[in-house]
């Protein structure tokens, strides 16, 4: 069986390496262009690229894919009669989804028809969920919309990160491809259709503006976020007019509720480190960073740094 590989990111590479390992005969890999990255922009190469390099596999980089009718045949002159798609970043038009004949399927870090969209592992860790996993989808021209041709449920488990689960559900997700695949050769692949409603919001792309702390929400929401944003984009608030990023953090007093002229003030702090009123509850940053400086325990931060004003914003 020929496959093409359309992916961008570390989570991608997972799917790629297993489908080298299993050795499938990969006849191209279709990824986002190198991009200008870190404070002096340099020209990096994408992690699917990287791999795609190492293995002297076809490599191809359009800077789009919609009514581009170059990417189209270059695709089509790859022969796939497999395409795998895993956070490629892009909308994959018709033309691409039609070329082969087994058809297109998507490696989604969430369990659809929850969670479609950009950012499924960090919205899953925001919302509180127990569980989330990931699905094998046959691709349609919908946002994440296609046939659920197989899935696999994981545990979110109380101290998981953003990164901690991407983890995972990069290395879930590729073991679900390569059993997945057979299926789908052997023409014994079950597709159930998915309903046309998700059951939660869209997943929307994470940005920096969302590591914000809003301390007037409950701590065990901002302790999730704290979770859920580390390693990208980090949960930060300010101190002294320079940025703090809160990279874990614990909830004490959960019941208890702050007066509007409370939030987001440190309340206390001791030798072990500060407590923060919120809207609902105190929340004890455990490892935090001040703009310039490297990432520290509390104890080592306070040992170090003078708070001057003791509000957070």
């Amino acid at each position: 069986m020929q496959i093409v590989f359309m992916g961008t990111p570390d989570f991608a590479v997972h799917s790629l390496l297993a489908l080298i390992g299993a050795g499938y005969e990969i006849t191209g890999v279709v990824t986002q262009p190198d991009r200008p990255s870190g404070r002096k922009m340099e020209i990096k190469t994408g992690p699917v690229a990287a791999v795609a390099k190492e293995y002297e596999l076809p490599l191809y980089q359009p800077e789009k894919i919609r009514n581009n009718p170059e990417a189209v045949e270059t695709i089509r002159g790859m022969k796939p009669d497999l395409i795998v798609v895993a956070a490629f970043g892009q909308i994959i038009p018709k033309e691409i989804l039609d070329i082969p004949r087994f058809g297109c399927f998507n490696v989604h870090a969430s369990l659809l028809p929850a969670y479609r969209g950009a950012a499924p592992i960090q919205h899953a860790i925001l919302d509180g969920l127990k569980e989330t996993g990931v699905t094998i989808m046959r691709m349609n021209e919908g946002l994440d919309t296609g046939d659920i041709v197989s899935f696999c449920e994981v545990p979110i488990e109380d101290d998981e990160t953003g990164g901690s689960l991407f983890e995972t559900l990069a290395e879930t997700g590729a073991a679900l491809l390569i059993d997945t695949i057979p299926l789908v050769k052997e023409g014994i692949a079950t597709y159930t259709p998915q309903p046309a409603e998700s059951t939660t919001p869209y997943a929307a792309m994470i940005s920096r503006k969302d590591g914000k702390i809003d301390f007037s929400k409950s701590a065990s929401e901002i302790e999730r976020l704290v979770r859920a944003m580390n390693p990208w984009p980090s949960a930060w608030t300010t101190l002294d007019g320079k940025t703090l990023k809160i990279w874990k953090a614990h909830v004490e007093k959960a019941d208890l509720a702050g007066t509007p002229e409370s939030i987001g003030r440190i309340v206390r702090q001791d030798a072990r480190g500060l407590y923060i009123q919120t809207g609902q509850g105190i929340l004890v940053p455990d490892e935090l960073q001040m703009e310039g400086r490297r990432r520290m325990s509390a104890a080592e931060f306070l040992r170090g740094y003078v708070i001057r004003d003791i509000s957070l914003a």
